[in-house]
């Protein structure tokens, strides 16, 4: 929300005062960028270990030579600029919703631009969600497998800690992450700072270490290396592409938790801190490649592919860099799961999943949240994919196509603000998102070269979740529309009561309804079966808008219909959580006064049908909408009402 800078002094504030507030914003300024190295970067911090390393595997089918080490390590390093830098923290970072980032923040700011939500705007908000949800599954594993098959290049393991080994120790320590998720990270969030601090200076370390084996592969900075290895590759060079971008996996976290850290610290971060010290560590294992080429041809022998990171650091240390990328692997799967609760918070607000309970695991710690039910699915599908794919590089075919999805769908997203929110031309709009979108669309191609071995995964649970999302949101539009129709407009309620007063009973009754133009089932049921209507009446409509947050002064609108009914619009942000008694007291302002304990809530529990009709929903998506409905979080709970004070009254709807 715009406004007074509260950190800026006033014109009669002494120079003290002054410094004293300067200091104040830059520490804090620094305590954000310290913050977000440990949840932004968390993803893309663990690349290393297996993007170069799987990159040079696909190049390296017929023999390796170092042209080929030269060009990966080149087109690594201009996908983190092109793609993170450019797209990324330039671009991205400024298309934010009132300062929140992310597809489905991206997608709220596309339908005010297009004044409502399209059918195209739904179908790529829905699609770049349920793709970070295969993005949610893979990352944990394909990480923490990563870290843990760095055992087998320690002194004293490689000869029995083998495949079995490493999916059992990488299922212990997932287990342990996900049943960990309930108590909430607060208490250890602080740390994940400054341990990732010091895992980006490991890696630049490791990569100067090894630079001076071999340094004109600094030289591979100039993009003619990136571009001679795709003109001589043909095939192969769009599947290195599909491996390269391992590399820049995470990037969406940028902008995805840019309201929790501001724009700001999360680019001073990446220019001072990641950037660097993953092209250094890129540098230096392509160095150490190269300089074991070397070797193997002079001995007259062909270099076998390895571990290059874990090769990295000597044998001494080797162990210790196998258990510290194990912690970076943790932290970085935990800023996944936090990202997916939070999208899931985010997904209920704008209408696309049900509602859910999410429980609020700090009260010092913004967007510290649990959510059981996608808890737990993710984990079954992280055991899932663990189990069929049995090693990190494997699994790393089934990884890019995720991100490079979410990735075309937030360019296109992007459009959209560009020419409808920004008001840019034509000419203009297109001059920035088709470059941006042609490198989006070269990656998700070169990605999709792996479905057969693996990119199936992402694309199938994917496609599944947004067919649940489309049905949802069809059945629940249907579902609005059908109960509108059938339903008795509330102006002719007011006027049967007007004619033919109904007996009154002490104390105020609260009505939720979608549609205040239409007489809530509850108020219709409770006058049907107890023959009497409360002293005062309030139809409550609750509006989830598109912005992430809504200023407390424009939160509450009320208005007196008569004597006996008032209409209370409650509105909130897709980040924030609703409270109905909360807002309520907030209507004193306004006029309108409620005793909480002389105050009922009733709520309509509908039981879905099948209906006769010839324009019935057909029976599995029937049975789909009433299970993820029957299943959905109480609205009780939901809207954080009394529970003493709840009527819950029932009515079956046919679809």
């Amino acid at each position: 929300m715009a406004g007074k800078d509260p950190l800026a002094a006033s014109d009669s504030a002494t120079p003290t005062t002054q410094a004293s507030h300067h200091g104040h914003a830059a520490s804090r300024f620094w305590a954000l960028a310290l913050g977000s190295v440990g949840v932004v970067f968390g993803d893309i911090g663990t690349s290393p270990l297996y993007a170069f390393r799987d990159a040079l595997e696909e190049a390296a089918r017929d023999g390796l030579v170092r042209p080929e080490i030269m060009g990966v390590l080149s087109l690594a390093l201009w996908a983190l600029i092109l793609v993170v830098t450019v797209k990324y923290v330039l671009f991205l970072m400024r298309a934010s919703n009132k300062g929140e980032g992310g597809v489905l923040s991206l997608m709220a700011l596309a339908q005010q631009g297009a004044k409502g939500r399209t059918g195209l705007i739904f179908a790529l908000g829905a699609i770049g969600a349920a793709l970070f949800y295969g993005d949610g599954v893979i990352t944990p594993a394909i990480s923490v497998l990563s870290a843990v098959e760095g055992l087998k290049s320690v002194r004293g393991f490689s000869g029995w800690f083998g495949t079995q080994e490493v999916i059992v120790t990488s299922l212990v320590i997932l287990t342990a992450l996900f049943a960990f998720q309930a108590k909430g990270t607060a208490k250890v969030a602080g740390i994940f700072g400054p341990i990732m601090v010091c895992w980006f200076l490991c890696l630049g370390a490791l990569g100067v270490w090894h630079i001076k084996d071999d340094p004109s592969v600094l030289a591979a900075i100039s993009p003619t290396y990136a571009i001679y290895f795709l003109a001589h590759h043909g095939l192969t060079g769009f599947l290195v592409m599909g491996a390269v971008f391992l590399t820049v996996t995470g990037a969406e976290a940028l902008t995805a938790d840019m309201g929790h850290f501001g724009r700001g610290p999360i680019q001073m971060s990446w220019f001072s801190l990641a950037l660097p010290m993953l092209a250094l560590n890129y540098f230096g294992q392509a160095a150490l490649a190269s300089k074991a080429l070397a070797a193997a041809e002079a001995a007259g022998t062909a270099l076998p592919n390895a571990d290059w990171f874990f090769l990295l650091a000597p044998h001494q240390w080797r162990l210790a860099l196998v258990l510290f990328s194990g912690v970076a692997t943790v932290i970085a799967s935990q800023a996944v799961i936090t990202g997916a609760f939070s999208l899931t918070q985010q997904a209920i607000q704008l209408g696309l999943l049900p509602r859910m309970d999410i429980k609020i695991t700090s009260t010092t710690e913004a967007g510290q949240i649990y959510v059981a039910p996608i808890n737990w699915l993710l984990f079954v599908g992280v055991v899932l994919v663990v189990l069929s794919f049995r090693s990190s590089s494997a699994l790393s075919h089934a990884y890019g196509i995720s991100v490079t999805g979410t990735m075309v769908v937030t360019t296109l997203l992007a459009y959209i603000v560009v020419r409808h929110v920004w008001k840019w031309s034509l000419l203009a709009s297109l001059a920035l998102i088709v470059p941006l979108f042609a490198l989006d669309l070269t990656f998700f191609v070169a990605n999709l070269l792996k479905v057969l071995t693996g990119g199936w995964a992402p694309l199938a649970l994917g496609a599944g979740l947004c067919l649940l999302m489309s049905i949802f949101v069809s059945a629940t539009e249907r579902l609005r529309t059908k109960l509108n129709k059938d339903g008795l407009p509330f102006a002719d309620f007011r006027e049967m009561i007007a004619r033919r007063p109904a007996a009154a009973t002490p104390g105020t009754a609260v009505y939720l309804t979608s549609d205040p133009e239409t007489t809530p089932p509850a108020l219709m049921h409770s006058l049907k079966h107890f023959k009497v209507l409360h002293e005062r009446n309030v139809l409550l409509k609750v509006v989830n808008e598109t912005t992430p947050y809504v200023p407390d002064d424009q939160r509450i609108e009320a208005k007196t219909l008569d004597d006996r009914f008032s209409l209370v619009t409650v509105r909130y942000g897709y980040m924030e959580s609703p409270n109905i008694p909360q807002a309520l007291a907030a209507c004193r302002k306004q006029g309108l006064k409620f005793d909480i304990m002389s105050t009922s809530f009733f709520v309509s529990r509908r039981t879905i049908v099948p209906s006769v009709g010839t324009d019935a929903l057909p029976a599995w998506k029937r049975k789909l909408f009433t299970f993820l409905t029957r299943n959905a979080a109480d609205p009780t709970t939901f809207f954080h009402l009394p529970p003493g004070r709840v009527v819950e009254l029932g009515a079956q709807v046919s679809l």
